[in-house]
């Protein structure tokens, strides 16, 4: 067959014919060349010198949205929650203890949750007895605890977290309190009626001054601000502070510790007296309720007897490691773990407690101030072991604050957790806030000095062990 032009060679191979193809294709479609024929222009800088400036107008933008929410609604929103997590579960409690009692009903159960939770706020209930005013400190911590959640929240909510502003702190922790306030006066409103008369006007001054305490904590945590007043006040004044909250912080805790175990000690007596009560389950749980609700109560009336100033239950009673005189008590399990009269050679032991957590106190905070604050007792990388050795002045003036801290917060316990129990014999509860405060003052201020020229004197710093 003869070949053809179209056929590449005369190649009979239909590839190669097929390629010779797509190359004549590209090369009939490829564009002309192009020519430049744009002429040259000369800028002339003198020209272009003399012609009239043209403003541009700035375009607006639009204005940015503040994702940071309002005072009032932050205020409020935290405020009311803070207060519906402390209500509820003492009127859902309540409720079912109602309920299985055969003493059902909505309205019932609110309202003797409310008078409970008032009362947990310090605010007296009257009732056909006289005036219930033992407030039971553990609900108390709760609703501490729930409004420094509720300072801190409102902290975050308007911008102001790691803000280091001491007024925006003051401005939440008020503006919480106030709000608080309103809604103690409220409640105490409601609940002011036949069978419980609660005064307004004092349950919006306990619910304010809580408020207040509890918020600034949280705001003061929140905005930072608390770094920024401890960098304002003097090292002696900071480090007593701290240390004579420490010191009354774990007086209270070997209290705490000494009645519990006093109590489980006693387990057998408790027991019977709560089979005694003939009220079937829901009342014996109603009766453990009621002891574990006051609980830090009895923590601070331990505390109380350490110290030896002591405690009363009743008009004329006297519990201390010297004296015991009591009448009839209630039958309470918590009760159980009382005395059975004034302690021996065993009461010094027990009066040594608070001089030994107070010279723990003051051990820590000769540590504290060799090694930095994270590293409070032993050194660690970043730890401050190179550091010069803490003064003697510095020691035995902070150990000197710390005293008056330390009593001042005990006194202000002790006069908290008591309170009357009707207008009979029961009118008179819990211990003499001042004797207990001087005594905690004077052990505190005694011991941490002691503890802290302990390690000062008789411990050389140590020095971080070095990573291989």
């Amino acid at each position: 067959m003869p070949s053809t032009t179209d056929r590449p060679g005369g190649s009979e191979d239909p590839f190669a014919v097929a390629e010779a193809l797509q190359s004549v294709v590209r090369d009939d479609d490829a564009p002309p060349p192009r020519e430049d024929n744009r002429d040259t222009v000369v800028v002339d800088e003198a020209v272009l010198a003399r012609r009239e400036t043209v403003r541009v107008p700035v375009q607006r933008r639009p204005p940015e949205r503040s994702s940071h929410a309002p005072l009032p609604v932050a205020v409020s929103f935290a405020t009311v929650w803070a207060a519906l997590l402390t209500y509820l579960p003492v009127a859902a409690a309540l409720g079912l203890a109602r309920t299985l009692e055969g003493e059902g009903g909505l309205r019932g159960a609110a309202h003797a949750g409310a008078a409970a939770w008032l009362l947990g706020h310090g605010v007296p209930i009257g009732t056909s007895l006289g005036p219930l005013g033992l407030a039971p400190l553990l609900l108390t911590v709760l609703v501490l605890w729930r409004l420094n959640r509720a300072g801190l929240h409102v902290v975050r909510a308007i911008g102001a977290r790691r803000s280091g502003s001491i007024g925006s702190a003051l401005l939440v922790a008020v503006c919480v309190a106030g709000a608080y306030a309103m809604v103690g006066a409220l409640t105490a409103h409601l609940v002011d009626g036949r069978g419980t008369q609660v005064s307004t006007a004092r349950a919006a001054s306990d619910f304010l001054l809580l408020g207040l305490a509890g918020a600034l904590i949280g705001a003061l945590r929140g905005t930072g601000a608390i770094t920024t007043l401890a960098r304002r006040v003097p090292a002696a004044l900071r480090h007593g502070v701290r240390t004579g909250l420490v010191a009354a912080f774990l007086m209270v805790g070997a209290g705490g510790a000494v009645g519990g175990l006093s109590v489980a000690l006693s387990g057998g007596d408790a027991a019977k007296i709560l089979s005694a009560y003939h009220t079937g389950v829901a009342g014996q749980a109603g009766i453990t309720l009621i002891s574990i609700a006051y609980a830090a109560n009895a923590a601070i009336w331990a505390t109380a007897y350490l110290l030896g100033p002591g405690f009363a239950l009743g008009t004329g009673t006297m519990i201390r490691l010297t004296e015991f005189s009591v009448g009839d008590l209630p039958a309470l399990p918590l009760l159980a773990g009382l005395p059975n009269g004034p302690m021996g050679a065993a009461g010094t032991l027990l009066l040594m407690l608070p001089v030994v957590v107070g010279g723990v106190a003051g051990w820590g905070l000769t540590q504290r101030l060799r090694y930095g604050r994270a590293h409070a007792w032993g050194p660690g990388r970043g730890s401050g072991a190179d550091a010069p050795e803490p003064s003697w002045s510095l020691l035995i003036g902070a150990g000197l604050l710390a005293g008056p801290v330390a009593g001042l917060l005990v006194a202000a316990l002790a006069w908290y957790s008591g309170g009357p129990i009707g207008s009979g014999r029961l009118a008179e509860i819990g211990p003499a806030a001042g004797p207990v405060g001087l005594v905690a003052a004077a052990v505190t201020a005694i011991s941490v000095i002691a503890g802290a020229s302990a390690a000062r004197g008789l411990t050389a710093p140590r020095r971080p062990k070095s990573r291989k």
